[in-house]
């Protein structure tokens, strides 16, 4: 029984951590991929567009 005690832990992270792997995988693209590029796309947008803008005291 003590084999059996040894084994279980990694077993059962093993069985979480391929259920996680498939769930990222399947998370990718799909219907939702373009909403998520275009929010990326703007958030980035936004953040180059505060960079670049002067301020007021560095003219």
């Amino acid at each position: 029984m003590d084999y059996v005690s040894a084994l279980l832990p990694p077993v059962v992270m093993a069985v979480f951590f391929v259920g996680l792997i498939v769930t990222i995988v399947k998370t990718q693209g799909g219907a939702n991929k373009a909403k998520e590029d275009a929010a990326v796309d703007a958030a980035i947008a936004r953040a180059e567009s505060v960079r670049q803008t002067p301020r007021a005291g560095d003219a």
